[in-house]
């Protein structure tokens, strides 16, 4: 084993071997490329953007690449504030190379420049969720998987738009993503960057149609293929009650075609409830994990409920990697809602860890559930003030990357 390792930044110039490491790390094969039509030039040109906008870093043994992860720039909604976000991806390291503190060197210089740059969260898909646990993310977001056959899909209901299938690039299809997710707690907002990445590895099979309202307004889409006779949603979104009804319509027409729905739902709304025949399989499992950058300035940028009166919580902190996320804070949250964190010197019997915090502030689980199972250690006052002072909603993320 050599010992003149290098951490730098993975420049463009570095692009072959980022792309060899990626291909071994996700064990993306010759054989998985054809499947979804793809060369192997295509997908160097398909990741070849992460070089140029993301910011990629990397141990370098004797300018050999072998360890190395990416932080995309991305922006997400968090109960109606818009936060630039870290989007942690293409982690990986050479199994020779493993088991010696590299990747947990990586993760604190990423982090470290995530909050030079101003990126106080970070987010990411997990390959292994106690690694990252360990390192400072938790859980926020699942996926639902669910599959309906043709004779359980719902009946036709009028309404007064009408949909229109288009390419999956289609300028309106991105339009009406925008104005969905500006309005929905959690989700990303798709610059170029991140559309790339949300179509990165699907097929060429790939069709999209939107519903119009009645004053020509795209109101939702749905994003899908059919193959051995099954409709594939890969995803839904729909701003009302009627661009729900006209895209199940727009399903439900396919009923000669086909003899089941599968599909993935990104809330916390199961679907069957919203069917006539609710007896349909669903699977739930964790998607994404998130973790605070810095927990002051977090908190200064995050909109708490008002109220009528002033509130104050002192606690202790524990970040496994991060010294400013550790210590004693007091947390003041002013009648407007506006929170502000700064660290004090006396010690607090209350207690919580970063990975507990964001999953909190998040909504993805509530404060009385997380003191329920020790995870958070406060008392009965506290607790409702934290009930209280926090929007009940889990985050939306439909997105890969």
């Amino acid at each position: 084993m050599k010992k003149n390792l290098e951490l730098r930044k993975v420049g463009i110039n570095d692009f072959e071997q980022y792309n060899e490491l990626l291909k071994y790390v996700f064990q993306v094969t010759y054989n998985k490329l054809n499947l979804i039509g793809w060369q192997e030039k295509e997908m160097k040109k398909a990741k070849q953007p992460t070089l140029e906008k993301a910011d990629v870093i990397g141990w370098f043994d004797d300018g050999q690449l072998v360890s190395q992860v990416a932080v995309y720039p991305m922006h997400v909604r968090i109960f109606g504030h818009t936060y630039f976000m870290g989007g942690l991806t293409g982690v990986g390291t050479y199994p020779e190379y493993s088991n010696r503190g590299l990747m947990s060197k990586l993760l604190k210089r990423a982090l470290e420049d995530m909050r030079s740059r101003g990126q106080h969260i970070s987010y990411l898909f997990p390959y292994s969720i106690p690694f990252y646990r360990k390192k400072g993310w938790e859980i926020i977001s699942d996926r639902i998987e669910y599959e309906i056959q043709d004779f359980q899909l719902p009946k036709y209901q009028e309404v007064d738009g009408e949909i229109q299938r288009v390419q999956i690039n289609d300028k309106k299809l991105r339009e009406a993503y925008q104005r969905y997710a500006m309005r929905t707690h959690g989700a990303l907002l798709r610059d170029d960057l991140a559309w790339n990445e949300y179509f990165l590895w699907d097929s060429d099979d790939l069709m999209a149609a939107i519903y119009y309202n009645a004053n020509g307004d795209a109101d939702g889409y749905i994003i899908y293929w059919i193959s051995d006779d099954i409709f594939h949603i890969k995803d839904m979104i729909h701003l009302t009650r009627e661009a729900r009804i006209g895209l199940w319509n727009f399903i439900s027409a396919h009923f000669s075609m086909i003899k089941s729905v599968e599909g993935y739902t990104y809330t916390d709304e199961p679907l069957a409830f919203l069917l006539e025949d609710a007896n349909i399989k669903e699977t739930i499992c964790p998607y994404y994990m998130a973790r605070i950058v810095d927990a002051e300035r977090f908190i200064a940028e995050y909109p708490f409920k008002p109220d009528t009166e002033n509130r104050v919580w002192e606690f202790n902190l524990s970040d496994p990697l991060l010294s400013w996320n550790q210590g004693s804070f007091r947390l003041e949250i002013g009648k407007d809602g506006k929170g502000r964190l700064e660290r004090i010197r006396q010690a607090s019997s209350d207690r919580i860890d970063i990975q507990t915090l964001v999953t909190m502030l998040l909504g993805y689980k509530r404060p009385k559930y997380l003191n329920k199972i020790g995870r958070l250690e406060v008392n009965e006052d506290i607790l409702n003030m934290l009930e209280d002072s926090i929007s009940q909603q889990v985050p939306y993320f439909s997105d890969y990357f």
